[in-house]
């Protein structure tokens, strides 16, 4: 029996400058050969066509699997779009509904010659019993479980097979309710999400049942691959395998473990070939198999190549309480710069190849090299990690819990024990992933109390919480994957939270391991307020999605900012009423007579206020990393919430619903450069850190020039000589009382001019160009409306737009509706009068479509 190659095996995998997303990749094909006394697998696939009956049977329809119940109705045309207007309340009624799903099939090979016949399935969504020929075969209820059933005994030639599901609202609330000795918080979400009660109570994608940035679209379904397998004498189930370095020899050893099915009733002998063709490395061993279910480890020397390897550093910092939290991959520390994926639909059927390698190309083009896959969402489809694989994209890698406390009586532990043995399985030869962590904000809130538990109580909560994630899921991890570190929550105090029996009485200290920070009251133009913390994992501000994007799933009388449909959609509490106060507080608030002007410019101030309220977040962790300032700093990891949308609604991603790029997004791409100069005013002294994510030292210049609102001729420049940035540092480079420098520049005020900023190196490498306001923008004097035109060519497969100002204009923002593609830059100041940016278009367009659709937009335009 041969085996295929598994996809993405163990490449030697490393950031490579100067783009810290891109890797070098070199894929390993590696065979596993059983020679011996066996009979082969012949396998039969159950994708395809099934039919769908609502609960009471007065609803029958065809479906398709992998899919859901929702799509099967929308293919039929018997719902909307789920996602249009309110139709996540009109269509509650189908995840309360129990469908069945079922088909008629005949095998076409001889059932009677095989040993063993079993049916697999990769993924049910959840709650379901599975009968072959009217006999019950088994259960399931876990989404994120890969199911076996043995089958030999009922199947036929010609068979019919369904699968009865429950609720998953209903059966969580069942669950919920046998849980007697005491209640399992939260009950349910806030009522600003629209969702579903007790989620905590069952096995499927968390945020399936409303998020504060998603709907509630519980879905059944077999929402992964279905197969019948046969066969004889034995069969390989499934092999793993890990990379172990030897100290005493110097040397890597490839770890395999193969799980075989014996179906002989005596002891099966046989001759295992492991070859590796691209190393020019085969071994073979001889080993004997005894009857059912045994598992066979093996060790093979690899020479000549190297693996990625992970270490997480928690160690004494020189000046600082407390320790280090940052990750060396091969050896060498790396600065995590990235954000937080979510689910990317509802229905895991819409997600595409073409979807994920979208989104995440869009990762690295926008220079991140981390995303954390959060806990509330799914375990990614397998094409997802060989994408991240590929495009040198680290993984911190959730199990799937979020914000919540959970059960642990014997089934649930059980289930998610499976769960946890099969993920580890399935994921660890990703060399993307980088680290296990247990759940999503579960350590916070217990011991802050998101949920007001009585102080009586707390030992029964922490106890269960420790026997979750610590003597459950982490023995797991430890057992299956030694190449990786695991820690038990984030945020998470790391080591300290072990040594206060995995739980710190503040999980927010920023002397420990990562925190998650959210502040929309503050000035989020005062770096102050930020924490100067280890490691920062989730912090950042919402924004609404283009009107091009909610357009598709609204009518006129929505589209005002407070219409019934944009109240629907804000599933955080106040959330337009943050994002308002922060945008106010440095800019003029839209002031069109029009209704529908205004809601326009609403949605354009709210992406500029995102994007600079996470700009000068990010500028602060980034220059954060080389200095310990109070006791606090040595900052290596920056992952803004969040990277995606699940829906067209207002959130904190940076790509909208379906990959559209933000004006975050294109923040990102400067602030996340390789090479980044870094200005903010401490004390009224304008300062400039360099910021360096490459791979060797640089001897740089700075050129600092100030420019007045009221002219598109430079005011004045100054460049200063040569420093030298080591690989992965921030230093100073230069500072100057804000009085001395506008005294210099011929008198400027504060309201009148703005400094932009660059970095140059011996050859020739430039920095983006940064730029810092010197007052609010509300308070800018000279600021004219600049008259911007556009002349669009084609190049090649690409697109120019040749732009001309009459005027500076602030976070100038070009848009082409929904044509699908993104610029070479956007969002910018433009303080010269011409400059050329690139379109980059998805699928193919023209020049005529896109002149029919562009629009140009400068903060002036909106007053």
């Amino acid at each position: 029996m041969r085996v295929p190659s598994s996809p993405a095996i163990l490449p030697f995998w490393v950031p490579a400058a100067p783009a810290p997303g891109m890797c070098l990749h070199l894929l390993l094909l590696l065979a596993l050969c059983w020679v011996g006394p066996i009979g082969g697998t012949r396998t039969y696939s159950l994708q395809g066509r099934w039919k769908i009956r609502s609960g009471n049977g007065s609803l029958e329809l065809p479906g398709t699997t992998p899919g859901c119940v929702h799509s099967a109705l929308v293919r039929q045309g018997l719902i909307q779009d789920p996602y249009y207007r309110f139709n996540d309340l009109n269509y509650r009624w189908i995840s309360l509904d129990n469908w069945t799903y079922s088909k008629k099939f005949k095998i076409p090979f001889d059932i009677c010659k095989w040993q063993k016949v079993k049916l697999i399935f990769e993924g049910v969504d959840t709650v379901a019993e599975i009968l072959l020929n009217k006999v019950t075969i088994g259960k399931t209820d876990n989404m994120f479980n890969r199911y076996s059933f043995d089958i030999t005994s009922v199947v036929r030639n010609v068979n019919y097979i369904e699968l009865r599901f429950q609720s998953a609202v209903l059966y969580a609330a069942q669950q919920s309710k046998a849980h007697t000795r005491y209640q399992v918080p939260p009950n349910c979400p806030p009522l600003e999400q629209k969702g579903e009660c007790h989620v905590n109570f069952i096995r499927k994608e968390q945020c399936s049942f409303s998020w504060d940035w998603g709907p509630s679209f519980p879905t059944q379904g077999i929402w992964k691959d279905v197969r019948i397998e046969a066969y004889n004498i034995c069969h390989l189930t499934y092999f793993t395998f890990s990379p172990v370095y030897d100290n005493s020899a110097q040397e890597w050893n490839l770890e395999i473990e193969s799980s075989f099915d014996v179906v002989s009733s005596k002891p099966v002998g046989g001759r295992v070939t492991v070859a590796i063709p691209k190393l020019q490395t085969q071994k073979t061993y001889s080993i004997e198999l005894q009857p059912e279910k045994r598992i066979v480890k093996l060790l093979v020397k690899i020479n000549k190549v190297y693996f990625r390897t992970v270490e997480l550093v928690e160690e004494p910092i020189e000046g600082s309480p407390g320790l280090s939290f940052y990750f060396k991959i091969n050896g060498f520390p790396i600065f995590l710069k990235g954000s937080n994926w979510i689910p990317a639909d509802s229905f895991q059927d819409r997600v595409t190849s073409d979807l994920l390698r979208l989104l995440l190309q869009s990762v690295v083009d926008a220079n991140m090299n981390t995303l954390r896959v959060w806990g509330g969402g799914i375990y990614e489809q397998d094409e997802f990690y060989e994408i991240c694989d590929e495009l040198g994209i680290m993984i911190w890698q959730d199990f799937m819990f979020a914000c919540a406390l959970y059960p642990t009586d014997k089934s649930f532990l059980n289930s998610v024990r499976a769960e946890a043995a099969y993920q580890i399985r399935r994921l660890k030869s990703h060399p993307s992933i980088i680290i296990w962590s247990g759940n999503n904000e579960n350590e916070a809130a217990l011991m802050k109390n998101w949920f007001d538990i009585c102080p009586s109580d707390l030992q029964t909560y922490i106890n269960d919480y420790v026997i979750l994630y610590v003597k459950n899921i982490r023995e797991i991890v430890l057992a299956g994957d030694k190449t990786r570190p695991f820690i038990t929550s984030s945020p998470t105090n790391g080591v300290e939270s072990i040594t206060e029996g995995w739980l710190s009485a503040n999980p927010y200290d920023t002397h420990f391991g990562d925190i998650h920070f959210y502040d929309y009251v503050s000035d989020c133009w005062n770096w102050e307020v930020f924490p100067k913390a280890r490691f920062v994992s989730e912090y950042g501000y919402q924004s609404w999605p283009s009107f091009s994007t909610l357009e598709k799933v609204s009518s006129k009388e929505d589209w005002s900012y407070t219409s019934k449909f944009s109240l629907h959609r804000q599933h955080h509490p106040n959330g337009t009423d943050e994002m308002l106060h922060q945008a106010g507080l440095h800019f003029k608030l839209p002031q069109s007579t029009d209704p529908l002007r205004t809601f326009k410019d609403t949605i354009y101030l709210t992406q500029v206020m995102q994007a600079q309220c996470v700009k000068t977040e990010t500028e602060f962790y980034l220059r954060s990393r080389s200095e310990i300032v109070d006791g606090e700093g040595h900052t290596w990891g920056a992952l803004y919430w969040q990277l995606n949308d699940i829906w067209q609604a207002p959130s904190w991603a940076s790509l909208e619903y379906g990959g559209k790029w933000k004006m975050l997004h294109y923040f990102a791409q400067h602030f996340f450069a390789p090479l980044l100069p870094v200005g903010f005013e401490n004390h009224d002294v304008f300062c400039v850190y360099g910021v360096s994510d490459l791979r060797s030292d640089h001897r740089v210049t700075l050129t600092v020039r100030v420019h007045t609102w009221s002219s598109l001729e430079l005011l004045c420049s100054h460049v200063t000589g040569y420093f030298v940035i080591k690989a992965g540092e921030a230093i100073l480079l230069y500072n100057e009382p804000v009085t001395e420098l506008l005294r210099r520049c011929r008198s400027c005020t504060r309201q009148s001019c703005v400094v932009s900023f660059y970095l140059s190196t011996d050859n020739g490498l430039l920095s983006p160009t940064n730029y810092h306001f010197l007052s609010s923008l509300k308070e800018a004097v000279g600021l004219q409306k600049a008259q911007i035109t556009a002349t669009i060519s084609q190049q090649n497969d690409t697109f120019a737009f040749d732009l001309e100002t009459s005027a500076v204009a602030p976070f100038v923002w070009l848009d082409v509706g929904s044509i699908p593609g993104r610029f070479s830059d956007n969002g910018f100041l433009m303080t010269e009068k011409t400059r050329t940016i690139l379109f980059y278009p998805w699928k193919p367009t023209s020049k005529k479509e896109l002149e029919h659709s562009f629009h140009v937009t400068s903060l002036t335009d909106i007053y």
